[in-house]
């Protein structure tokens, strides 16, 4: 599903090059869920970023389901991530003057999509809050607007979903939930690939990636059986 290929990405900040990813090559495969690990710094988000079509590699080739995504124009890579990718944040990005329903339609207005207030709130029941489908998030818990946030990522059937720390400002009771909701999402069938210090994440990947400076380290991307 997801093939990398040598992929640098070199940000440049007056004369100054900084280079976040270094030769990177990797390969995701539809049902996958895989935890990529790092500090701060090692590239992890770039490397996100990139397989979410949100930044573009300074070289190296990008596959995706066959399309070599470096081919495509602005319009043709925003088409591809709203009909193929599901982005959850660890900060939820939520409107906070619009309800959790309203929340979810967003990206099917965005993507024109029909009869978006039952997709919606269908994408809210998969992740059990069809009961505060009315509610904004102020009045939601961090967990819940978590939820909203996964609902989201959900509402267009994504064949991938790309989270980034999504347990980050949560406690352990919520934490326990969403990596409850990540699992479930994976055995129906969706490919996840989460950024995470959170060992409860990890280790319920069938794969683990460790990033250091900006590469993937030795003995990493090892399968488990789980």
């Amino acid at each position: 599903m997801i093939e990398l290929e040598n992929i640098t990405k070199v940000y440049r900040m007056g004369k100054v090059e900084v280079p976040a990813l270094r030769g990177v090559s990797l390969s995701i495969r539809e049902g996958d869920l895989v935890a990529i690990i790092g500090a701060s710094g090692s590239g992890k988000s770039t490397l996100m970023n990139i397989i979410g079509c949100l930044d573009k590699p300074t070289s190296g080739r990008y596959i995706l389901e066959g399309v070599d995504v470096g081919q495509l124009n602005d319009n043709q890579l925003a088409r591809l991530r709203n009909k193929k990718v599901g982005f959850v944040f660890q900060d939820y990005n939520l409107l906070p003057r619009a309800t959790a329903l309203s929340n979810v339609e967003l990206p099917l207005v965005y993507g024109g999509g029909r009869n978006k207030r039952k997709q919606a709130m269908e994408a809210l029941e998969r992740v059990g809050l069809g009961r505060r489908a009315n509610h904004k998030p102020t009045e939601l818990s961090g967990g819940e607007q978590q939820r909203v946030a996964i609902a989201r990522a959900l509402v267009n059937n994504p064949q991938i979903i790309l989270a980034d720390e999504p347990t980050g400002n949560l406690d352990s009771v919520a934490t326990a939930e969403i990596v409850s909701i990540f699992t479930q999402l994976n055995r129906d069938g969706i490919t996840l690939v989460v950024i995470t210090h959170e060992v409860d994440i990890a280790g319920q990947a069938q794969r683990t990636i460790h990033m250091l400076d900006g590469r993937i380290t030795r003995g990493d991307c090892e399968e488990k059986v789980i």
